[in-house]
């Protein structure tokens, strides 16, 4: 199994940026899908989710209204949508891959990716 995170990078404070997650080696239409980040020198945290179908979307409080989660699932590919950037959303941003709920404790998740560096400047 490989998730494939892309698309991070610098941006300026209210910027947007898409980051992408390409699964493979999975029967991804089966699979909630998460995104995580981890700020330097803090925990991960989570961000957002989305059930196996779309119909289903979560998100932390601080990112409501900003990010949206999204998916393909003829392409294998989980989207989070950011706006707005903060210089606190700056951080490596992980996506993660589970057949089970898809809550925000990253001990859920089965499948990691690599990471994605978004920095957003102020």
């Amino acid at each position: 199994v490989q998730l494939q995170a892309s698309g991070g990078g610098l941006v300026q404070a209210g910027g947007s940026l898409r980051l992408s997650c390409a699964a493979s080696g999975l029967t991804f239409s089966s699979y909630g899908m998460g995104w995580f980040r981890q700020a330097p020198g803090k925990e991960r945290e989570f961000v957002a989710s989305i059930n196996w179908s779309g119909g289903k979307t979560y998100y932390v409080d601080s990112v409501k209204g900003r990010f949206t989660i999204s998916r393909d699932n003829a392409k294998n590919t989980v989207y989070l949508q950011m706006n707005s950037l903060k210089p606190e959303d700056t951080a490596v941003y992980y996506c993660a891959a589970t057949l089970g709920v898809v809550g925000f404790r990253d001990s859920s998740y089965d499948y990691w990716g690599q990471g994605t560096l978004v920095t957003v400047s102020s």
